[in-house]
């Protein structure tokens, strides 16, 4: 089974552009070394809740937005290969400077499926 690469993270709404134009060019990276499909997703309808929620979980402030993504991967092993060859990639240096959003608020995490139906 497919191996997928989880992230939540909050983006400033006047950010939208900025944050597509990042996603593509990484995505376009990751899937050269090797991930199957990249997807992010702009949250439209991501409601507070009263224990916790995603907006709380990524602190965000009331300009900004929650973003959902993953990658998917054809497996674990692919991933870690992927993910090294990522890091070790020169371009990840010029698009670290210009993040259009708070990566310390970013929840991510790896995930082994478990279904896919």
């Amino acid at each position: 089974m497919a191996y997928i690469d989880g992230f939540v993270l909050p983006v400033p709404r006047d950010n939208k552009e900025a944050y597509l134009a990042l996603a593509k060019e990484v995505s376009t990276i990751f899937r050269e070394f090797g991930a199957l499909n990249v997807m992010e997703c702009w949250g439209t309808d991501v409601p507070d809740g009263e224990v916790t929620s995603l907006p709380m979980a990524v602190k965000y402030a009331e300009d900004e937005t929650v973003v959902f993504s993953w990658i998917t991967w054809p497996s674990r092993e692919a991933r870690d290969a992927g993910h090294a060859k990522f890091t070790a990639d020169p371009r990840m240096e010029k698009m670290m400077g210009a993040m259009p959003f708070d990566g310390k608020r970013m929840i991510f995490g790896g995930f082994e499926v478990i279904l896919d139906a």
